[in-house]
């Protein structure tokens, strides 16, 4: 990374505004390689030198990737008057500047939420076009059936004529099933099981194309990750090996999964 005054890298990297740098820089709550800064306009290379402030340390990274294991009832927005945001369960540290939950989970959905400042990343992972695959552990009130995963293959249409991709599914224990989207339609998973009369009591997002959700990583927990990290999340990977390697952990996501 290019230098960098230090005020502007402490407003962008951090959640405080110019007025909150100016006046933490002030009182001596900003260190530089171990050493109190109060000078703003002071030039740095976040890529080789530690900037902390108020003890902690600031991230040198042009972009922030944290991959969060969401709980039940917090929402994927950055604000809301009536619900706690995924954001809530990021430390003040993280929140930087323009950081969002790219995607969405419904508030009583769990599991993988990527929150980045990178939006074009977001737009990658999320464009229609790209065809990004979604993993979710469903469990359904009654086992999925063989002639539903058929139908599914072939593309449900909804009760309001909505045509959906086809999409892969296999059957797991205890009535839960896998099922992958390439697209992310309103409601879609609780949608599709309805219309083949079933019921979805619980949704936990595993996947997002490569990127498997940690099967350790607890509820309500994140993981920063680095950029080079997130390109196997672009790179396709078959039905199959998804399915083994979530099979693998099954009794670590189906506790994540239950509500």
């Amino acid at each position: 990374m290019a230098e960098i005054r230090l005020d502007k890298f402490l407003a962008n990297r951090s959640s405080y505004s110019r007025n909150e740098v100016k006046n933490l820089l002030r009182k001596g709550a900003v260190r530089v390689d171990a050493v109190t800064e109060c000078d703003g306009s002071r030039k740095i290379d976040p890529d080789s030198q530690i900037v902390t402030c108020l003890g902690k340390q600031i991230q040198s990274g042009s972009h922030v990737y944290l991959i969060l294991n969401k709980p039940v009832g917090y929402l994927c927005a950055t604000e809301d008057r009536s619900h706690r945001t995924v954001l809530d369960l990021i430390p003040e540290s993280l929140r930087i500047k323009g950081l969002f939950p790219a995607g969405r989970l419904d508030l009583d959905s769990t599991g993988l939420v990527l929150l980045t400042d990178d939006g074009q990343l977001a737009h990658e992972m999320l464009a229609p076009k790209k065809h990004v695959p979604k993993y979710y552990l469903v469990r359904l009130r009654d086992p999925i059936r063989d002639q539903d995963i058929q139908a599914l293959s072939k593309g449900i249409v909804l009760s309001d004529q909505t045509h959906c991709l086809p999409a892969q599914a296999q059957a797991f224990p205890d009535s839960y099933v896998l099922i992958c989207l390439h697209e992310g339609k309103y409601h879609q998973v609780k949608r599709m099981f309805a219309s083949l009369g079933n019921h979805v009591e619980s949704l936990h997002r595993v996947a997002i194309g490569g990127l498997i959700l940690p099967e350790n990583l607890r509820s309500g927990a994140y993981l920063e990750i680095l950029h080079k990290d997130l390109a196997v999340m672009l790179k396709a990977q078959s039905f199959q090996v998804i399915c083994e390697q979530i099979l693998k952990n099954f009794s670590s996501y189906s506790i994540n999964a239950s509500p």
